[in-house]
């Protein structure tokens, strides 16, 4: 009876409401265990724009594709900063971005991701390269003979590690692999618990999540950080913001300092497995691929080998169009991002062709790009990798339709509009090259044949993990 007496009860102009029948929880529970069906399935029943009540929030979800720029560009009406910065600071531990305390703080730290684009990106991908060549020279040199790993434990140790050298600096100690290994394994813990922290579940019911975080955050402290050689920019930029603040103490800059990480790694992690794994699985893609970079190696009289040091330009890991394709299939097929607006007023969003959705203040407003993703419309066969999908005569494809309509966004795992990723192109790069390293130095395949799927325990929340790790093996090339 709740269920219809809500679904009528709505204003005029409203979405259709799914209420569930648990008080408080609603469509939770359902929604979590797969949003994708769930979703597919209530649009076939409601069409494109509905609202579901999930844990104590009434979301409306935006299905049509080509109304997600009339949700995007009204950023006035429907803000996200607020809403991500609540959650972050809950989740790292940082007090609230609040403009009475901390004027400007997040307008200022908002400023500083100027150093993740144009020169400066040229810069600091400069060093992860270096640092990448140097990690890889590290572990696999002495790999005459296949040598057999875990490949996302393979790929966490190496893309953790470049990417903590590249941003905060080498930890000059004798261990100094050991210290960041030691990072690393807290990292990994405190981020098996992201999705519940994510979903407001009190960080005391998550057994000893809370001291994992309070551990990293302490490797954070300026003590400990300016002992660090070598940092970036962006890092540096980041620090000299926290000292103007007399309120923020030293651990809540060290809490920022951590947040910044996970931000950096905690779905570059997973993205580059992805894009590993679906190549091993698919020869024909991998010497493609392969190809590819061989071929740019001998135009620009590079030798490839870990004892050589390989420099790439931008403009040279731009043209490298199969490895970024195949990297936008891989992503097309793992990422499983909601964009969340919120309504900061009462608000009529008139959408293409003379709709029109009610909106209450506080209302969520949704887009769920993994529709838009595994759309047959759109890719077809798209529950199959195709390397080569984002290719068209030999150059960047970029033009995709749905009902004969071209789309303005067809691939959307970095969120979109003001709540877009501003490391993207940071982390495609940082993708680019690890892969560019490892095809280029070494013979890599397979050492198990199983299916590894996505767990679904992140939807919603970036790249989805490995359901399971899954054997490789590696050579130096001859």
């Amino acid at each position: 009876l709740f269920f219809f007496f809500s679904f009528f009860n709505r204003k005029t102009g409203e979405p259709p409401l799914i209420n569930g029948w648990i008080p408080y929880l609603g469509k939770a529970l359902i929604f979590r265990k797969d949003a994708y069906k769930f979703l597919l399935d209530q649009q076939k029943k409601f069409g494109d724009i509905f609202t579901v009540h999930i844990a104590g929030r009434y979301i409306t979800f935006i299905m049509d594709p080509f109304q997600y720029v009339y949700v995007i560009r009204n950023s006035k009406q429907l803000e996200f900063h607020e809403f991500a910065n609540k959650m972050a600071s809950k989740t790292f531990d940082y007090p609230a971005l609040s403009k009475g305390k901390f004027p400007e703080l997040k307008e200022n730290l908002h400023r500083i991701y100027q150093y993740l684009q144009g020169k400066p990106l040229d810069i600091i991908s400069d060093h992860m390269m270096k640092n990448l060549q140097d990690i890889f020279e590290w572990k696999c040199s002495q790999a005459t003979d296949w040598e057999t790993e875990k490949m996302y434990k393979f790929c966490c140790s190496v893309m953790f590690e470049a990417s903590f050298v590249t941003l905060y600096g080498r930890v000059p100690a004798a261990d100094g692999h050991k210290v960041i290994s030691e990072i690393r394994d807290k990292f990994i813990k405190f981020d098996a618990s992201f999705p519940y922290l994510a979903a407001n579940i009190p960080i005391e019911l998550l057994g000893a999540t809370k001291k994992v975080r309070k551990e990293l955050i302490h490797h954070f402290l300026l003590q400990n950080m300016t002992k660090w050689l070598g940092g970036s920019k962006v890092v540096q930029a980041r620090q000299d913001i926290f000292e103007k603040y007399e309120l923020l103490g030293d651990y809540d800059k060290a809490a920022h300092h951590f947040a910044f990480l996970w931000a950096s790694v905690g779905n570059t992690i997973p993205a580059t497995f992805w894009a590993m794994y679906y190549l091993l699985r698919h020869p024909e893609a991998l010497a493609a691929v392969r190809d590819e970079i061989d071929h740019l190696l001998q135009s620009t009289g590079q030798k490839r080998g870990p004892t050589y040091n390989i420099h790439l330009t931008r403009e040279q890991l731009d043209n490298l169009v199969y490895l970024e394709s195949a990297l936008n299939e891989s992503l097309r097929m793992c990422s499983s991002s909601m964009n969340i607006r919120i309504s900061q007023e009462d608000f009529v969003l008139k959408l293409e062709g003379n709709q029109e959705v009610v909106l209450r203040k506080g209302d969520w407003i949704a887009l769920y790009p993994q529709i838009l993703h595994m759309d047959p419309e759109v890719y077809e066969d798209p529950k199959e990798y195709k390397f080569d999908r984002y290719i068209e005569n030999g150059k960047k494809k970029t033009t995709f339709y749905k009902a004969g309509r071209k789309l303005k966004y067809f691939l959307m795992p970095f969120g979109s509009g003001i709540s877009m990723c501003p490391g993207r192109f940071l982390a495609m790069n940082e993708m680019k090259m690890f892969l560019f390293i490892l095809l280029s130095h070494f013979d890599v395949e397979l050492a198990e044949n199983k299916a590894v799927r996505l767990d679904n325990s992140r939807m919603g929340l970036g790249i989805l993990l490995p359901d399971v790790d899954i054997a490789f093996r590696y050579k130096l090339r001859s």
